[in-house]
């Protein structure tokens, strides 16, 4: 039997009283963060600040066969990259750690020596091999497979035999009736009883390290948690849970399950979709506010306004606005094209800020070089990125947008063309004509070139024509109104210059 130590128990539970609200966030660095667990970590978050609480991440890697290397390094990184701040986990500080649960075995194994002692737990030597057949067996009748709890009654003498022995076992809890119905924040009364469907479950593996359902009730207890916001299809589960803080004599926290996140059509999101991991927007250039706005838009939690314009919340915001009482009981349906202007608002956002506004110049100067490594003549002034900026913020969605092949004209210049199908009186007086224009938009633009074409008596398919070749070099794309509108004054003006025959230059510069 293991030693039993009850006042080290004692003394964590007088230590770890908290008055303040305490939350967690306690994913299994099994895989990469998806939406479904940033809206998990996401209204965990905004609930504990809203109360003036603390947010703990926890990492439970009870599981060691499914841990993907990096998972979670790569958690943290998109938690952070979100704006959710983390009060207390792995290397973030904190009393009450070590904050993954593997460096947790020798607190876990006095607990379970705490419920062998007051008999609400016990040894279980079944092998595989039986377990194995108790599902088969119950497959066969189309039953639910569950175990029998033939351990449960061993004596004190067979289960003595079978530990000198050196028997594998593993520890299950006894589960009983539980008439009480969960009080559940967003769901309100529900009532499951386990053991009406389910065996003893095993709290303890063969290998010494706990399962899921004990260690999450042990750490949320010695964590001081209080409040236990998670998916609703851990919902089932809290009565199990319930049952250890019985058997423990602890109070237990308060519980809200959150719907399930769907797609636009109802169906449940899976995590092998590939486009619901968190890296994925990140890597296509969506902004982190976007996201988190896009999210918290499917679920509830805050007064909904049908009338009002979109709005961009700020993380501050959110926190101010969140009720958990608000927070939807049915399935919670995403509305991507929501993201897509979630995203144009928070560009626009950025643009209007000077600090945000050349974080962005920087980081369009880099997708562009990645875009047209093989060009040497890019058009990356500061000022012609901040107006193409300006023109997409309204129209495009996402800043890789800028570097389609169909709009490549914004930052490679046409080199070697020359304007030899206009005279130089005509292009003079349309260099004139568009310096005269105070704001370049393409439907004054196409009036005013029209008009030029028809004054000058120019074929008007074959001006365009030639100026889309002066303006990008290619022969398709944008019309060349708009090509002006968003290519801005100067830079029209400076590429016109550049294509003009070199004695029509030299005539320009003398003027």
């Amino acid at each position: 039997m293991l030693k039993i130590n009850r006042r080290f128990l004692l003394q964590q539970c007088l230590r770890h009283v908290h008055n303040q609200v305490r939350v967690r966030f306690a994913p299994s660095p099994t895989g990469h963060l998806h939406l479904g667990g940033l809206r998990t970590a996401l209204y965990n978050f905004l609930y504990a600040r809203h109360l003036g609480g603390k947010f703990l991440l926890r990492i439970e890697d009870t599981d060691q066969t499914r841990l993907v290397p990096g998972a979670s390094e790569r958690l943290v990184e998109d938690l952070l990259w979100a704006g959710i701040e983390i009060d207390e986990g792995p290397g973030f500080g904190g009393q009450l750690g070590p904050y993954i649960q593997s460096h947790r075995k020798e607190i876990y194994s006095k607990a379970i020596g705490e419920l062998l002692r007051n008999g609400t737990a016990y040894r279980c030597f079944c092998t595989e091999r039986r377990l194995d057949l108790l599902r088969k067996e119950a497959l066969r009748t189309r039953q639910v497979p569950r175990y029998d709890n033939k351990c449960r009654h061993l004596t004190e003498a067979e289960i003595d035999s079978l530990l000198a022995k050196g028997t594998d076992h593993c520890i299950r809890f006894k589960l009983t009736d539980h008439e009480e119905p969960l009080e559940d924040l967003i769901y309100g009364k529900v009532h499951h009883n386990v053991s009406d469907t389910e065996g003893d479950p095993v709290v303890l593996k063969s290998d010494q390290f706990p399962t899921y359902h004990f260690a999450n009730v042990v750490d949320d207890h010695l964590m001081g948690i209080t409040h236990v916001l998670r998916g609703v299809e851990w919902q089932i589960s809290t009565t199990k849970h319930l049952l250890l803080y019985k058997a423990f004599g602890w109070q237990p926290p308060k519980f809200g399950h959150l719907p399930l996140l769907v797609n636009a059509d109802g169906t449940k999101l899976s995590k092998r979709q590939g486009d619901i991991g968190i890296q994925h927007f990140r890597e296509r250039g969506y902004f982190p506010l976007a996201l988190v706005n896009y999210v918290v838009s499917a679920g509830g939690g805050f007064e909904h306004k049908a009338s009002a314009k979109q709005q961009l919340l700020s993380m501050q915001n959110l926190c101010e606005q969140f009720h958990i009482e608000r927070v939807n009981s049915h399935p919670s349906r995403l509305n991507p094209e929501l993201l897509d202007d979630f995203n144009r608002l928070e560009l626009a956002q950025r643009l209007s800020a000077e600090e945000s506004r050349l974080k962005l110049v920087r980081q369009v100067q880099e997708l562009v070089k990645k875009a047209y490594p093989q060009h040497s003549n890019l058009d990356l002034a500061e000022d012609h990125i901040v107006d193409v900026l300006n023109w997409s913020s309204q129209r495009l969605t996402l800043l890789q947008d800028l570097t389609s092949s169909k709009l490549s004209f914004l930052w490679v210049k046409p080199t070697d063309y020359q304007l030899k199908d206009l005279t130089a009186q005509q292009l003079d007086n349309l260099l004139t004509l568009l310096k005269a224009i105070p704001d370049f938009h393409k439907d004054e633009l196409n009036i005013k070139l029209k008009n030029f074409a028809q004054a000058a008596n120019i074929k008007f398919p074959l001006m365009m024509k030639t100026l889309r070749a002066a303006l990008s070099g290619l022969k398709e794309g944008p019309g060349v109104a708009e090509m002006m509108e968003i290519l801005g004054k100067s830079v029209t003006l400076e590429r016109l210059k550049e294509a003009l025959p070199k004695e029509e230059l030299h005539l320009e510069q003398n003027q």
